[in-house]
């Protein structure tokens, strides 16, 4: 299992971009597949907390019965639109995809609810080159690696 901690030792530069983005934004959205395959997409909000990426969910809401059946997800983080005058200037989205572990509940955590580390299987970077000329899709899997790709 990798855990966020993991993916950090293994690429600092890259966790460190993708956390940024992660944190620029307090809503991000999650896909969660229900009883008969078909996708759902829900909102999310996602903490960092003792080297893990951790995801809150209500009880009884719809994500939550989907991951208790099927664990896998994938994670969307939405950067600002870049500025029309400098599209250099955008920051970029992420993706992630993996499995949500649930953790044991703890009365002293607050809001209360169950919550959840990702096991993380791929983390993706999109983002323009400096001089804004190229898409850069930047992937990292445990035991692939890091791996740019760009895109005119």
């Amino acid at each position: 299992m990798t855990r966020w901690a993991e993916f950090e030792a293994a690429e600092p530069e890259l966790s460190r971009r993708v956390k940024a983005t992660l944190s620029a934004r307090k809503h991000h959205t999650l896909a969660t597949l229900r009883k008969d395959g078909s996708p759902r997409v829900s909102g999310i909000e996602v903490a960092f907390n003792h080297g893990d990426l951790v995801l809150g969910m209500m009880p009884e809401s719809l994500k939550l019965a989907d991951v208790r059946r099927d664990a896998r997800v994938g994670l969307h983080a939405l950067s600002d639109d870049p500025p029309e005058d400098n599209p250099g200037a955008w920051k970029g989205d992420v993706k992630l995809a993996g499995l949500v572990v649930e953790e044991p509940s703890d009365p002293a955590v607050q809001p209360p609810g169950p919550r959840f580390w990702l096991d993380i299987a791929e983390v993706v970077f999109t983002h323009l080159d400096g001089a804004a000329e190229h898409l850069e899709i930047e992937s990292w899997h445990p035991g692939r690696g890091h791996v740019v790709r760009r895109r005119s």
